[in-house]
């Protein structure tokens, strides 16, 4: 290759490559309002669980938004109607089962997340008992190597004193 053409090729791909690096931020930066986003409702309804209240906000069927983009509760309406406890009921059994639903993503989530602190810790000790087995392994050779200096040591001091 000549030298002019390196002269416009290095500085092109080193711009693609700013490019790139531009772009693969710019992705992590959403990824991880993205993740804040979820962190915030997830804590919001394992406190709302806890209390034993029902989530904040219930949106309409097909319309998946987080619950801090949701409308504020309006309080409930007492209306007099034929079917209205009949409704009332199937509402009822809706929000337990929705609450039930609720518990249970919880308490699976948070099974996962023992389960995976126990594997890491697993992984941890093996890592620790993998390093101190090395680790002792040449100790020993060192006290041993040491040991035998030292006898060795001893055992010509008495040679020379019976010499």
């Amino acid at each position: 290759m000549s030298r002019s053409a390196l002269r416009w090729i290095i500085p092109t791909f080193l711009a693609l490559q700013l490019g790139l690096i531009w772009i693969q931020g710019a992705q992590l930066h959403r990824q991880n309002q993205v993740l804040q986003g979820l962190r915030e409702d997830i804590q919001a309804l394992a406190e709302s669980i806890e209390n034993g209240s029902a989530p904040a906000a219930f949106q309409e069927e097909g319309e998946a938004v987080p619950a801090r983009f949701g409308p504020p509760a309006a309080p409930p309406k007492r209306v007099a109607v034929l079917g209205a406890e009949e409704e009332q009921e199937s509402a009822t059994k809706e929000l337990k089962a929705s609450r039930e639903s609720a518990e249970k993503a919880v308490k699976e989530g948070r099974e996962a997340h023992a389960k995976l602190s126990i594997e890491e810790n697993a992984r941890k000790a093996e890592e620790a008992r993998k390093v101190q087995a090395a680790t002792s392994s040449w100790q020993g050779w060192a006290w041993g190597a040491f040991g035998l200096a030292a006898l060795a040591l001893v055992g010509r001091s008495v040679l020379r004193r019976r010499a």
